[in-house]
């Protein structure tokens, strides 16, 4: 159905267009440079990456410049152009366990093997304003760079790879690995339409494309009992993996290095008739970039979900659906578009209701009056009112 009150509204269109890109530039500040935007930015360029579902930190950067850093808006675009995008290969599974680590943690355990390495994080210092960046200029850069410069060689040692700690708790029999025929194939969610219940491959797509506050708010709601998942964090990662593809061929090419976080969580698991021993399991996430927080989201609802229970962030139904950034951000922001037909037909209806309701009331109302006049007539006149 056309909306005949918006045609010829071209101009306007094109014209709000303009006034947008006006307010972008209209104070003639110095331009943003895409190199600054990913590097300054480097976590809000993560974090669009990953709901854009493409890892190009130059173009992550572009959008952002182009939606004045509004996040949801920049990865609908990412999104949009990953669209255009032939695939030309599959990358081949990636094993973490080589990951070249910058920062590696655990909550659950002291001391593990290669020790804790707290890398780039502010868990540790005070959340307060930084009033002398707003007078930071190149010098004050330069001169921070050259006190911190630490030679290529040494820094590159100061990274390695490590084993996870998971393994420890799988060989002493104290976690049981996933089983199920089900998880073992991978599902690509963006050539096949999700269909509940989801394998683990199509869930752990979902969550590592979703929207991070989302997934956040729902992986809060079970740690504060509205849900049956409250883990403990085995290990935390940060760190570069190689991504290798099989060419036609057939040789292995590594196309690259990219940057990715990855959270194991262990949560207990009640005992059942059927478990000859009590154990543990694992909630896992992996995303693009630095963004520890979805990460750890990811396997608390990645363990959650599946958990035989009725509450919200056990529902792979609602989680996936829910927390779908761009399709969430795209279907609310389509309530500002035209509804001229739709509303004006609820309009209709609600006046006839309304006359409807006038009717019937005036009707009673006369029907009253009936009742009330022959109740209070004479006898010998009721046969006549009759």
């Amino acid at each position: 159905m056309g909306y005949v009150a918006i045609k010829g509204g071209e101009d306007a269109i094109e014209n709000a267009s303009r006034l947008t890109e006006y307010e972008r530039v209209q104070s003639r500040s110095k331009v943003l440079e895409i190199e600054q935007i990913r590097t300054q930015l480097g976590a809000l360029v993560d974090k669009i990456m990953g709901e854009g579902s493409l890892y190009a930190p130059e173009h992550a950067a572009l959008a952002l410049k182009q939606v004045q850093g509004c996040p949801l808006e920049g990865a609908f675009i990412l999104r949009a152009y990953r669209a255009t995008l032939n695939r030309s290969y599959y990358s081949q599974i990636v094993d973490t366990r080589n990951m070249r680590v910058t920062r590696r943690i655990s909550s659950a355990f002291r001391e593990m093997p290669g020790g804790q390495i707290l890398g780039p994080t502010r868990d540790y210092s005070v959340r307060l304003l930084n009033t002398d960046l707003t007078t930071e200029d190149s010098e004050d850069i330069r001169s921070f760079l050259e006190e911190f410069d630490i030679p290529e060689d040494e820094f590159l040692e100061a990274q390695g790879s490590w084993s996870k700690v998971i393994d420890i708790l799988i060989e002493q029999g104290m976690m049981q690995a996933v089983d199920d025929e089900e998880d073992q194939r991978v599902v690509d969610i963006t050539r096949e339409a999700i269909k509940f219940p989801a394998p683990r491959s199509a869930a752990l797509q979902a969550l590592a494309r979703a929207e991070t506050g989302g997934i956040c708010s729902l992986a809060y709601s079970s740690m504060r009992g509205f849900g049956s998942a409250h883990p403990t964090i085995g290990e935390l990662r940060v760190g570069y993996t190689r991504v290798t593809v099989k060419d036609r061929r057939g040789r292995m090419r590594c196309i690259g290095t990219i940057k990715v976080t990855e959270a194991e969580v262990i949560s207990k698991v009640k005992q059942r008739k059927q478990d000859p021993v009590p154990y543990m399991t694992l909630g896992y996430g992996l995303c693009f970039g630095h963004n520890e927080t979805k990460a750890i989201c990811m396997g608390i609802l990645d363990r959650s979900m599946r958990i035989d229970d009725e509450h919200p962030a056990n529902s792979q139904e609602f989680v996936l659906y829910h927390t779908e950034g761009v399709e969430s951000y795209g279907f609310t922001n389509h309530l500002k578009l035209p509804h001229y037909v739709t509303f004006q037909s609820g309009l209709d209806n609600l006046r006839k209701a309304m006359q409807r309701k006038e009717d019937k009331t005036q009707n009673g109302k006369e029907e009253k009056r009936k009742t009330y006049t022959v109740g209070t007539a004479e006898a010998e006149d009721v046969p006549e009112l009759l």
